[in-house]
């Protein structure tokens, strides 16, 4: 571990060069884990060589803003498959204070067309900085995702110590995380629609909520469906494991192994029997050409998201809202099935107990078009325990 001015950073090497780096996390155990615990558990601490002293000293100088060469350093590429070296070979060749679009970096592979794959190869980079997967944006010149550290918000502070600001960051999304649409602009209009809802808002301050990246539609309803019943700690762990087993390096390929692998294989990572059913199932159907891309799911209706993903073993309604709202950044979405949303109104707004799903999607009406914004509020009441309105349902007579 060492610091740099963005937080402590975690580096593991051989003799061939560095094998991983990991950008800070919320928690130096976090940083460690990434390198250490998933990728490297027969990793021993030792004091680093003059090399990786070099190496070490030109990433937080580069990191301070500083003129650092990092295309000296030396990194080791055994083992990766040759499209993700040539991918990360040509992100490297990005200089500091440029960007290029995964689009653009896939026809510099000679790979029109193959931006998505492009983009997952980055969201695997295991050499965040010294391979710059932050200098590669999405189009438009939004920021796109990350997956190194603390995703999007470290890689808006690296490109600003580059001298970069995505162009098309306050056009597309202002200050709301990567959301699609204008944050403030909704917390403004559900202040001036529901008066019980402003106090509320009120007391909770500003909305925190972020688009959580992915690199397939796969991959978010695996995380999905892994979470399902489980602590987020023990969920977690399971889905490290299981993302560690699919990694083969081949972008797009996961559906493949999956179905690959005997259910003994998918059991040993800590999957129950119904969530290797639901996997399998979901693998099968992205094969088949029945679960949207993330692409196609951008462009379908909220409604023709859910009847599609809802067609998935162990997918359900609520799980489809969760994508929507979360992965998509859809901002009027309303899942009247999630006990949280209803249990945080009847605190909030002080009703004698929980509202019918009939009571709330009344209620939220005058919520339109930003009732995600609002679902967002309510579920961090419950959490917290704010009251705020004086108004209760009126008891039946």
């Amino acid at each position: 571990m060492f610091d740099t001015p963005i937080g402590r950073c975690a580096i593991a090497w051989n003799r061939a060069g560095v094998l991983r780096l990991a950008l800070p996390e919320a928690a130096d155990t976090q940083t460690s884990t990434r390198v250490f615990t998933q990728h490297l558990p027969s990793a021993v601490a030792s004091d680093p060589p003059a090399s990786i002293r070099r190496a070490i000293a030109s990433i937080k100088l580069h990191l301070a803003g500083g003129r650092a060469d990092l295309s000296r350093i030396r990194l080791d590429f055994d083992g990766l498959p040759p499209f993700s070296r040539q991918v990360y070979e040509a992100a490297r060749a990005i200089p500091s204070g440029s960007t290029l679009s995964y689009g653009e970096l896939a026809e510099r592979l000679g790979r029109p067309g193959a931006a998505r794959a492009v983009g997952q190869v980055l969201g695997r980079n295991p050499f965040p900085v010294v391979v710059p997967c932050h200098r590669v944006l999405a189009g438009g010149g939004r920021i796109g995702g990350f997956s190194a550290g603390c995703g999007i918000e470290t890689k808006r502070r690296i490109l600003a110590v580059e001298g970069v600001v995505p162009t098309g960051a306050s056009e597309r999304t202002g200050p709301s995380h990567g959301l699609p649409f204008d944050l403030r602009q909704a917390v403004r209009h559900l202040r001036s629609a529901d008066v019980d809802l402003a106090r509320l808002i009120a007391a909770i301050g500003p909305c925190t909520m972020e688009l959580r990246d992915a690199s397939s539609t796969f991959v978010a309803l695996t995380e999905a469906v892994v979470h399902q019943q489980l602590s987020p700690k023990a969920a977690g762990t399971i889905h490290a494991r299981l993302r560690a087993l699919l990694d083969d390096g081949d972008p797009g390929a996961e559906p493949e192994r999956v179905l690959a692998l005997p259910d003994e294989a998918l059991r040993a990572v800590g999957l129950s029997g119904a969530k290797t059913r639901a996997i399998r199932d979901l693998a099968q159907r992205v094969l088949d050409g029945d679960v949207p891309t993330l692409h196609q799911a951008a462009q379908m209706s909220d409604d023709a998201v859910i009847d599609a993903l809802s067609a998935v073993r162990g997918v359900g309604r609520w799980t489809a809202e969760m994508f929507l709202m979360f992965r998509l950044g859809r901002p009027d979405v309303l899942p009247l099935g999630d006990y949280g949303v209803r249990r945080g109104f009847a605190l909030a707004f002080d009703w004698a107990d929980t509202p019918k799903p009939a009571e709330l999607s009344a209620r939220a009406e005058a919520w339109r078009p930003y009732r995600t914004v609002a679902c967002w509020y309510l579920w961090r009441a419950l959490e917290s325990g704010t009251r705020r309105s004086p108004l209760r349902r009126p008891e039946p007579a």
